[in-house]
């Protein structure tokens, strides 16, 4: 199946857009069509082999309507579509207005000088009023009115041509309105004319005042006022879109043969070597190549602290070089970029439709038609009802303008689109409305581990010295695994500083596959690896055994470092918890969901994780294709499932799951897979992102009871029901003014969405602050000699209970043993020197 996107014209209403997406839909080949009014674009997914372009654009304009491939050169920049939309309407209601404030003021000027005393000039007075001025009085108003009606032709051009087709939408409800009044205007011309020829000057006083020029030109200069506001929220909520457009530089500096040259953006290849300076714009993902700076990549993750690159280090178009001189080598150019990427995805998912969207689309589509049939009737029965053709015709019209499903038709696109650009806003990549949705209804969130929860690389969470520090316990580690590219090799290397092992260096280095490595470090042997593989050396000592265990019990990898002779100290190893992890499942627990993780780690490693932060159920050593099949059991058990992910394996599980939630960091299949894309890598913006699903939907739920509210309530009483009761008749402008109003409160009720505040909605703390379980809590037990008494159990509480990084110390005096739970990763040497700062010795 083909997916294209198509810009659609002359759209005005909800049953416009209903019309369209029935008559391509119908089209034989059709696999998906979408057709959003406010955005004025179709999403249609179909075979290739049965249908082409031509035959869908030909559907579309069979119906009425003009199509374009959107991006074809015949086709506007949605942007620039909407802009140019909100302007064209503002010139033309701008004349509308002055023109009808004209027309009002002489119909209806001796009203204002009766009831409001205000003085009215003598040549007004002198041509208008009186049975002989009639013509003149009612001519004027027609020269002053044809104006209006030629600027808003619109409306009856497209009214009348859908009228004639069977497919009457709100054009069709005002412009059979307008031209009813207008026409019922030109007759009482006539009958002014035919009176004034007969010296019946009582009918021509009676005709004079029943003109309804000023209704003619109030129905349609109010709708315009309300189409104007719906162009400018048009425009308004394509912000964000325009914002990361604004981002892709025009032109680059790039190095051919050691010149630097500068040509336009779109002129880059793969694989050009690209000069960034200070302040400049990044053009193309790629990976530096030279230099090193700090990044702005707020525009693409939203993340607001800047990020150190160095050689090597990957870039994504759209981010800004802040203070460092570079050069990057382009790996991907044009639409293929990061930045690229990012608009069309929120292009996309500004014209899709949530499935609420769908069903207001098709209750406007049968609307229009039982609305005019209502009018019919009305009419008739105040006629029958012996009321006269006045009252009969004032009460059908009213019912045509009152009964716009405008409001209907805009209550879910604008909230969808406003909830769509603040999550772009938020770094909340959302590539459909109907995900939105979706995520609301969720009732179980389905977490990978690693790299999801986890950080997705391995670094050394315990050091217990034995008979050297932990810092040269580590620098030795390091020395021995510096030239190795496995992962635990890597984070024993980044925990150590290279400045103190700049000078030294490894003899007979020999690794033993599967066991640990071995080499001569200032002349002496140095064995690091496995408990086994230490064990071959000498026996080590039962207590270090139990404390290696202990470590292992927690899903950490155990290395023990000795020489032939002695044990030097053991390390632990563990990916660890990313910080927002503990947070947003508390939190998501909070929001009534059940949380549960899949991995293919072990059961040991896997339980840890979730005894450590409160998940409420897991599976261990799962394959990828028994990701989805998990999934797939809780959706058959009645679950709304979540699935989120970052890697390849988790790509099937993302696919089968109601809604797959991607970490922007993760493999690009897995972003393929998932229909939204954490950009930050946070985990806490699965919290962001339910919030904003759940105030969209709330918001749509709103809209839609008020427009429906709004034509329960007014219909009736445009009919003329409350009439014979209370004496209450709504003429053809209030109804035009109603009508407008409601269209406009959807608008603006849907906006609120633009000034949600995720993060201060769902987080406590800002990302980078210290809060509670912000890492995986790691636990140390000290063997301390020295403790006599309460009093020195207190004094070791409190100095341990300083030290930075640690969350809670207890203290068993009887078998003179610290426990110390920590943030962070603190080396033994620290706790050695504050117990001894205190009058004690730390033996282990």
């Amino acid at each position: 199946m083909k997916k294209e996107k198509y810009d659609i014209t002359g759209m005005s209403c909800a049953a416009c857009s209903a019309r369209v997406e029935k008559t391509v839909g119908g089209l034989s080949g059709i696999d998906n069509v979408a057709v959003n009014l406010l955005t004025n674009s179709m999403q249609v997914s179909y075979d290739e082999n049965v249908l082409s372009q031509q035959d869908i654009m030909q559907a579309v304009e069979g119906a009425g309507y003009g199509a374009a491939v959107h991006g074809a050169k015949q086709a506007l920049p949605a942007e620039k579509q909407a802009k140019d939309d909100m302007e064209s309407k503002k010139r033309k209601l701008g004349w509308s207005i002055a023109l009808l404030m004209l027309e009002m003021y002489i119909s209806m000027h001796q009203m204002i000088y009766s009831y409001l005393g205000i003085s009215v000039p003598n040549f007004i007075r002198t041509v208008f009023d009186g049975p002989e001025n009639a013509l003149a009085f009612a001519f004027t108003q027609l020269l002053l009115v044809l104006p209006i009606t030629l600027l808003n032709k619109n409306y009856y051009v497209n009214g009348f041509k859908n009228l004639i087709a069977r497919s009457p939408n709100m054009d069709s409800l005002v412009g059979v309105g307008s031209a009813a009044a207008l026409l019922y205007g030109v007759v009482n011309i006539y009958y002014i004319g035919w009176c004034l020829g007969h010296g019946a000057y009582d009918l021509v006083t009676q005709y004079s005042a029943n003109l309804y020029f000023e209704s003619a030109a109030m129905i349609v200069t109010l709708v315009s006022v309300g189409k104007y506001l719906e162009a400018k929220a048009k425009h308004s909520t394509t912000a964000a879109l325009r914002k990361l457009m604004d981002y892709a530089p025009k032109t680059v500096l790039v190095e051919y043969n050691g010149i630097e040259t500068e040509i336009q953006a779109d002129q880059l290849v793969v694989g050009d070597v690209i000069i960034a300076k200070p302040g400049t714009v990044i053009a193309a993902d790629g990976v530096i190549i030279e230099g090193k700076t700090s990044i702005d990549e707020s525009a693409i993750t939203g993340e607001s602290i800047p990020v150190d690159k160095t050689i090597g280090d990957k870039l994504v178009s759209g981010a800004v070089n802040i203070n460092g001189y570079i050069k990057y080598q382009a790996h991907q150019v044009g639409e293929a970029t990061t930045l690229n990427q990012l608009i069309a995805l929120v292009e996309e998912a500004a014209g899709s439709k949530a499935p609420m969207a769908k069903l207001a689309d098709r209750i406007a589509g049968v609307f229009v038609p039982i609305v005019m049939m209502i009018s019919l009737l009305t009419g008739a029965v105040w006629l029958l009802g012996g009321y006269g053709g006045e009252m009969a015709f004032s009460m059908a019209v009213s019912v045509l303008v009152i009964s716009c499903p405008c409001a209907l038709g805009l209550a879910t696109p604008v909230a969808i689109m406003a909830g769509i650009g603040k999550g772009a806003e938020n770094g909340l990549l959302i590539k459909s409305g109907e995900i939105l949705e979706t995520v609301s209804k969720v009732s179980t969130i389905v977490l990978d581990k690693t790299g999801t929860i986890t950080k997705g690389k391995p670094a050394v969470t315990d050091i217990i010295p034995v008979e050297i520090s932990g810092d040269e316990l580590i620098r030795r580690g390091a020395l021995l695994e510096r030239n190795s590219e496995h992962p635990i090799a890597r984070a024993i290397v980044a925990a150590a500083s290279p400045q103190e092992s700049a000078h030294s260096e490894v003899r007979g280095f020999k690794a033993v596959w599967g066991q640990g490595i071995m080499g001569q470090i200032d002349g002496e042997s140095h064995y690091f690896g496995s408990k086994e593989f230490i064990a071959k050396q000498f026996n080590i000592e039962e207590k270090y055994i139990i404390q290696g265990e202990k470590i292992a019990r927690q899903g950490k990898t155990v290395l023990y470092m000795a020489t032939e002779t002695r044990l030097l100290g053991i390390i632990g190893i563990a990916d660890t918890v990313k910080k927002s992890s503990r947070s947003a499942i508390a939190k998501l627990k909070e929001l009534g969901l059940r949380v549960v993780m899949l991995t293919g780690d072990n059961e040991k490693t896997a339980a840890a994780v979730v005894a450590n932060l409160g998940i409420d159920d897991y599976v261990a050593e799962v394959r990828p294709e028994n990701k989805a099949e998990y999934v797939k059991k809780l959706q058959i058990n009645g679950e709304k499932v979540a699935m989120v992910g970052d890697g390849i394996n988790d790509a099937p599980a993302l696919a089968m799951a109601d809604a797959g939630i991607a970490i922007g960091a993760g493999t690009d299949i897995a972003i393929e897979s998932a229909d939204a894309i954490l950009a930050r890598n946070n985990l806490l913006d699965v919290v962001g992102l339910i919030f904003l699903s759940r105030a969209v939907l709330r918001n749509i739920k709103e809209n839609l009871f008020w427009a429906f509210f709004y034509n329960i309530i007014c219909i009736p009483a445009a009919a003329g029901l409350l009439y014979p009761i209370w004496g209450v008749k709504l003429s053809p402008m209030l109804g035009a003014a109603a009508m407008s109003l409601s269209s406009v409160c959807v608008v603006l009720n849907a906006l609120r969405l633009k000034s949600l505040n995720l993060n201060h909605s769902y987080m406590e703390e800002d990302y980078n602050s210290k809060s509670k379980g912000a890492e995986a809590v790691m636990e140390k037990e000290l063997k301390i000699n020295g403790m006599m008494c309460m009093h020195c159990q207190k004094n070791v509480e409190r100095v341990l209970g300083a030290v930075d990084g640690v969350e809670a110390v207890q203290v068993n005096l009887e078998a003179g043993t610290a426990l110390v739970k920590c943030q962070k990763d603190i080396p033994m040497e620290t706790f050695k020197n504050v117990i001894a700062d205190a009058g004690y010795e730390l033996i282990q």
